[in-house]
């Protein structure tokens, strides 16, 4: 008799900022998704693969949840309604000492589907005993029937516990993607997250938000890869801000990204980088669409 395999959608649902995506990428053991101290780093669903020989996890980190202000957040809420209704798991990430209240239709949504739900307190190397005392018992009466966890994801504490948890609980599935498949998004996705984690380390106020990379040529050959990208900002201010006093800061931006494009590629890349004005972006529908919204 064949030996069984297991496969299933675990997604990883939560407020901005609780560290869904440094436990995705401690889970799968790769920086697939960014990660930065400000709010809004993930604006799309990223799929992470963990295979192993009988199982296949799916790991889905979504943008942390907030209320929509415009067209652009409006698609990033879609993506946390999705890993609601695809789920085998879902863990719902939350931070040790703070029991910030979730909207009562969205508690009623988790208390009221079928999978095994996870309550993740994360953060718990900054916590202390009784503090975590005191979350598990607000977690239980919030959602009495989740399992609730306490992790370090920063610190890889009891992330492997709770990996082994999760692959207890996978149904018995054949693999939903190629066994050498590490994650559903393309070259070209992370070279231009790449670039976004770089503004959002080095601008602050506004820019981070208001910029899009995308990279219009990804040409591989034998030992280098040339990107050409354009950074779309949405007023001529911006521009100056990003591009900085003579080039030094897009230059600056450039030379991090390429040096990370090297490391996750294995090999020479070539990066040429360009800032456009595209007025409003993240209210148009037509633009939001072309940026993969």
């Amino acid at each position: 008799m064949e030996n069984s395999h297991k496969a299933g959608f675990v997604n990883i649902i939560g407020r901005p900022n609780v560290g869904k995506s440094t436990l995705m990428n401690a889970l799968i053991g790769e920086n697939l998704s960014i990660t930065n101290p400000k709010a809004q780093t993930t604006r799309h669903r990223i799929l992470g693969i963990l295979n192993g020989d009988d199982y296949q996890l799916v790991f889905s980190d979504t943008p942390g949840m907030i209320k929509p202000a415009y067209a652009m957040q409006e698609s990033m809420m879609g993506f946390v309604d999705e890993a609601l209704e695809d789920a085998d798991i879902l863990l719902l990430m939350v931070e040790s000492g703070t029991h910030l209240e979730f909207d009562p239709v969205f508690i009623e949504k988790i208390k009221s589907t079928s999978v095994p739900v996870f309550i993740i307190i994360n953060k718990m190397d900054l916590s202390n005993q009784k503090e975590l005392e005191t979350d598990f018992g607000h977690w239980q009466s919030v959602f009495p029937k989740a399992e609730i966890w306490s992790i370090s994801a920063i610190k890889s504490f009891n992330v492997i516990e709770l990996r082994n948890r999760l692959l207890e609980l996978l149904p018995e599935s054949p693999p939903f993607y190629p066994k050498d498949t590490l994650t559903d998004k393309s070259e070209r996705f992370f070279c231009e997250e790449i670039i976004r984690e770089k503004i959002l380390r080095y601008y602050d106020k506004e820019i981070p938000y208001s910029v899009q990379a995308i990279v219009e040529e990804f040409k591989e050959e034998e030992d280098i890869i040339r990107i050409r990208t354009t950074i779309y900002v949405e007023r001529d201010s911006q521009k100056n801000i990003l591009i900085g006093k003579g080039g030094e800061a897009i230059k600056r931006v450039g030379k991090a990204s390429r040096l990370d494009m090297e490391k996750f590629f294995n090999k020479k890349v070539f990066l040429d980088t360009f800032v456009k004005v595209s007025k409003n972006w993240r209210k148009d529908t037509l633009k939001l669409k072309r940026f993969g919204y």
